[in-house]
């Protein structure tokens, strides 16, 4: 069985491939991020995603474009939505992806994350599949959080330090201010 898996960077991609397909299925990744902000830090994990693919014998599809733009149209003035929104925005493309090239089941390598909302993650993949006539499959993949890690570092994968969206970079920094004082 394939599946067109969204790929939100290398690192994350690093467990949850191997599982699909110790289970028998066989993922096509596909990489489409238009949260990442700056352009620098796309750049970097659209590289570590391809060292992985490489490296995994991985189909991959690759979207290059930089969709900050249209991520922040739609995010602006509802930014407590924000992570609805980037989900509902990777995962819409990815149902779309996913019927241009004739596969009927979709994931996300956004499982794999301790940091992620699986609910949410969980209940939007189920919805755009439906509206699409396909299948979401959802797999809770943070006890592999320790394993992709490894992965990576073995690999010597970029790991970013934040999610990758103009706010949780900002997040970060706010915490290392509010530690000082």
């Amino acid at each position: 069985m394939k599946i067109l898996l969204h790929a939100c960077c290398g690192p994350c991609s690093a467990a949850p491939v191997p599982a699909l397909r110790e289970e028998g299925i066989e993922p096509v990744a596909f990489f489409h991020n238009p949260n990442i902000h700056p352009f620098r830090e796309f750049r970097r994990r659209l590289a570590a995603f391809r060292e992985l693919a490489e490296a995994y014998g991985l189909e991959c599809e690759i979207d290059r474009d930089y969709g900050l733009v249209e991520y922040l149209r739609l995010v602006v003035g509802r930014e407590e939505e924000r992570c609805r929104i980037c989900y509902e925005m990777r995962l819409s493309e990815t149902a779309r992806k996913a019927k241009t090239l004739g596969l009927e089941t979709i994931s996300t390598t956004l499982l794999y994350s301790r940091y992620q909302k699986h609910e949410l993650i969980r209940r939007t993949g189920e919805e755009i599949a439906a509206a699409h006539g396909l299948t979401f499959l959802y797999r809770d993949w943070r006890g592999l959080w320790q394993e992709g890690i490894d992965r990576a570092i073995a690999m010597d994968l970029y790991r970013q330090p934040y999610c990758g969206c103009i706010y949780s970079e900002q997040e970060r920094y706010d915490k290392k201010l509010r530690r000082r004082k």
